[in-house]
C-alpha cells in the first residue's frame, strides 16, 4: 500500500459497532509512500497514526 498526503484512507471494517471509517492522510513518513500514515478522520476530526490492515484502501487525490 502507498499514499501521499491528501490522499483518502478508507477502512471498510473496524471493531466495534462501526462499519467504515474516512480519513485523509496528512502525513506520510517514508519516501517510498509506506505506512504509518497520520490520518485525520473525517468523522471525529481526530488524528492517529494508522498501520493499515488488509481491510483499508488508499483513494487517490485526485487534484
Amino acid at each position: 500500500m502507498k499514499a501521499t498526503v491528501g490522499d483518502r484512507l478508507i477502512v471498510e471494517r473496524t471493531s466495534g459497532d462501526q462499519i467504515r471509517r474516512k480519513g485523509v492522510v496528512v502525513a506520510v513518513e517514508h519516501t517510498d509512500g509506506s505506512p504509518p500514515y497520520l490520518v485525520r478522520w473525517l468523522d471525529t476530526e481526530r488524528e492517529s497514526l494508522v498501520f493499515p490492515g488488509p481491510d483499508a484502501r488508499i483513494v487517490t487525490d485526485a487534484r
